[in-house]
């Protein structure tokens, strides 16, 4: 019986908080929203796994000399969502948005929704039962911006206690986009104005392509030194993909590589997502000031993209707006949808490519500002 009693203490069974049963059933439910439902599975997949393994009582692995300790380094230190980037930069062509330099006024707009929600976690801060850090206030912010690597680079640097909270919300509303976003784009414009169809774009020469990630990596991180790591890779990753003389690598960055650090980042963020951490009345404030974020800037982008509307004469259709938010490409085919089903030969998609990759430097401008001012 001794034998029997002390085997029954040492497994994580007779351990298990009533917090870890809670995040365990959170991590299935997760699996099953990824392998069921097909929501961001490349991600969720790894993350829900890895709150699953944190949460096992006596397993010790994010304790220092546990398998997941020494992963989480690299998203520690702030090495994978740089490596994301680039390969996002291998995968993405800068074309639309040279080709309509405007776009780029629709992903600075869709990024209002991050400065927006940064003054009111500020506020927050007056209630008694939940409180921000000016960096908290800055990590959460960025959720807005709806890129997941952003949202992981700067809670790594800012509150990196915050890092599965705000990682979850991120991915959870990036994998939600074509149900969020939809109600707000047609909330804000007329039938007529999601009808619009808009000229083919021109043909952007290979020239263009080349010196683009040259001149936005030269001119940004000289602006913004602290926006370097993210743009940086970014736009190398680009250069990859536009020079043509690497194919090997272009194709190594854009698929293995990517596979690889998704997997190792999935994984280590998940493996923050601790109950004690996790189970609070900050991280319930994180989550709704995410939404918040999202939506508002969602909600920009679509008014802008009205404003320029009106501008233009009835030439841009403002559900592109909708786009310069940073979930790529998912925001640009949501804005193609929505147009397309108002009106069946509408095609929005490599016009709403402009903003939203637009959303991506935008965002990570974004991060870069809100690192050297909390840093």
């Amino acid at each position: 019986m001794d034998i029997l009693q002390k085997f029954w203490e040492s497994t994580g069974f007779a351990s298990m908080t009533g917090g870890e049963f809670i995040m365990i059933i959170i991590a299935l439910v997760f699996i099953y929203l990824a392998v069921k439902k097909g929501y961001e599975p490349y991600l969720l997949i790894p993350i829900a796994f890895g709150m699953l393994l944190v949460n096992m009582p006596e397993a010790g692995l994010m304790e220092d000399g546990g398998l997941l300790y020494y992963l989480y380094q690299g998203t520690d230190k702030g090495i994978y969502p740089p490596l994301i980037f680039l390969c996002v930069g291998a995968g993405t062509d800068f074309g639309p948005l040279i080709a309509n330099p405007k776009s780029i006024l629709l992903g600075a707009a869709a990024q209002f929704g991050i400065f927006f929600t940064f003054i009111g976690a500020i506020l927050l801060d007056k209630l008694p039962f939940v409180s921000f850090s000016g960096a908290e206030a800055a990590a959460t912010a960025i959720i807005g911006g709806a890129d997941g690597p952003t949202a992981l680079f700067l809670t790594s640097k800012l509150a990196p206690d915050l890092l599965g909270p705000i990682a979850i919300a991120a991915y959870s509303y990036m994998a939600l986009v074509p149900i969020i976003q939809p109600p707000i784009m047609k909330a804000l414009t007329t039938k007529e104005q999601r009808q619009v169809k808009m000229e083919q774009l021109r043909h952007v020469s290979k020239t263009e392509k080349v010196v683009f990630p040259i001149v936005v990596a030269l001119f940004t991180i000289l602006l913004l030194p602290s926006a370097a790591a993210l743009i940086g890779m970014l736009m190398l990753g680009n250069l990859i993909r536009e020079s043509g003389v690497v194919p090997k690598l272009a194709e190594t960055t854009q698929n293995s590589l990517m596979y690889i650090v998704t997997i190792l980042l999935g994984i280590t963020v998940g493996a923050k997502a601790e109950a004690e951490l996790f189970l609070t009345t900050q991280t319930l404030s994180i989550i709704a000031l995410g939404l918040v974020a999202f939506s508002v800037g969602t909600a920009t982008g679509v008014l802008f993209g009205r404003l320029m509307y009106k501008l233009s004469g009835g030439k841009i259709n403002p559900l592109i707006g909708a786009a310069g938010v940073s979930a790529v490409p998912m925001a640009a085919r949501v804005a193609q949808k929505v147009g397309q089903k108002e009106n069946p030969s509408n095609f929005l998609l490599m016009h709403a490519m402009g903003p939203n990759v637009a959303g991506v430097i935008g965002s990570a401008v974004a991060a870069g500002l809100l690192l050297m001012f909390f840093g």
